[in-house]
């Protein structure tokens, strides 16, 4: 059997420059996020989301976002597709340098093209994988002004002119969940099936999902089928052992962010609340579910009573998980051993393009290398059925 056609829902979007010039109202063109080259020295990176850096003359050439006082580089390894896996490094870039698929609408579409992808849900790069850069600005004014020209642009621009074939993914405004949510009815009026949100949002300064001063938002995301998708890194705060760790342990422990998040919502009545909400965890990885739904639903058992979850959490926390949420997966020969306890209906395929663990150009070959063993319709299920399910995609399952 081929391998079915693959839909991605964890690939990324190096914004072009001219989306908050051409998309913001023209009041705040003066202080509108924007793109100048400069030489760029120093490029380290210090854990989380967080780099240094320095500008001089003899430095190469990188593009650089400017933003209130913020300064943000583009970075190889974020655009790392068209380079050998050597040269896939923490160095500075420009646009001239990246493969066009990075920010070109139709380029993009042909590279899926290459890749055996028929759709793709595309995190953003600029703003961060929630809208982290937003929340952090001073003008709260531009900053909501910023989300909404992005949220245009992602419509209207980038999966506009695609057939289809490129998917929407919004952002918020993480400081005023009534707004949130109402940027979810906003952007569902036009198909929008999908939200970034950060998988732990006290590591920004934000109420935690226990509080339930979510609840607008996951409101408007239940009622209106917006799936809450929650990207590693979402927190700006990563796992790490210590302060000289190399990325490479950052890296490897990155699902732990995924599983603490998972560990909130069970144990939080958000899903008791709202029981057709929908989550999902993107580029997570799927191999350590079955353990942390043991763990979860041994505490339920043994412990609920002083675990502070007996009247909020009726039933086993993996009730919950095999009933709203999704894993999402790129490399994990594990969690596909374990399938039946992960689930196969909970299961999402990713190609991670343009990032440094992207299977492009050979997604096809490795995902039939990793699931060509199992039955056709749980192959069908794993890269592309489950997505359309979740998305409430019009595409053939």
């Amino acid at each position: 059997m081929e391998l079915p056609k693959i839909i991605s829902v964890d690939d990324h979007v190096v914004e072009p420059s001219h989306v908050w010039k051409e998309w913001l109202p023209a009041k705040y063109a003066a202080r509108a996020p924007r793109i100048e080259r400069h030489g760029l020295g120093d490029l380290q990176f210090l854990g989380g989301t967080t780099y240094q850096y320095t500008l001089t003359d003899d430095g190469p050439p990188c593009d650089i976002w400017f933003y209130e006082d913020m300064m943000i580089p583009h970075k190889r390894h974020v655009a790392a597709v068209g380079f050998d896996r050597d040269d896939m490094s923490l160095s500075p870039i420009t646009y001239d340098e990246m493969r066009p698929g990075c920010y070109e609408p139709s380029a993009r579409v042909a590279d899926m093209e290459l890749n055996w992808v028929e759709a793709s849900l595309s995190f953003p790069t600029f703003p961060r994988f929630c809208g982290q850069t937003f929340l952090e600005a001073q003008d709260k004014d531009l900053a909501l002004a910023c989300v909404l020209a992005y949220n245009n642009w992602m419509v209207e621009e980038w999966c506009g002119d695609s057939g289809g074939r490129l998917l929407p993914l919004c952002l918020i405004p993480l400081w005023d969940v009534d707004a949130a949510a109402a940027e979810v009815h906003r952007n569902a009026t036009r198909g929008v099936h999908a939200v970034c949100f950060s998988e732990i949002p006290p590591h920004l300064g934000l109420p935690s999902v226990h509080t339930g001063k979510w609840d607008p938002f996951f409101a408007a995301c239940e009622a209106t089928g917006t799936v809450v998708c929650m990207h590693i890194g979402s927190s700006s705060k990563m796992p790490a052992t210590s302060p000289d760790a190399p990325p490479a342990v950052q890296a490897t422990l990155s699902f732990n962010n995924a599983m603490a998040s998972m560990s909130d919502f069970f144990f939080s009545g958000v899903l008791v609340r709202f029981p057709r909400l929908t989550l999902a965890y993107s580029e997570g990885q799927i191999g350590w579910i079955p353990y942390i739904l043991e763990r979860a639903d041994d505490v339920w058992r043994e412990h609920r009573a002083w675990g502070g979850v007996r009247d909020i959490v009726p039933e086993p926390p993996s009730t919950y998980y095999y009933r709203q949420i999704f894993g999402c997966f790129f490399r994990d020969r594990h969690g596909l051993d374990s399938l039946q306890a992960v689930g196969e209906d909970n299961v999402t395929f990713e190609t991670d393009y343009p990032h440094t663990d992207s299977t492009w150009p050979d997604t096809k070959e490795v995902a039939t290398a990793m699931m060509g063993h199992l039955d056709p319709v749980v192959i069908r299920k794993i890269v592309r059925g489950n997505a359309i399910r979740m998305l409430s995609l019009d595409l053939e399952p």
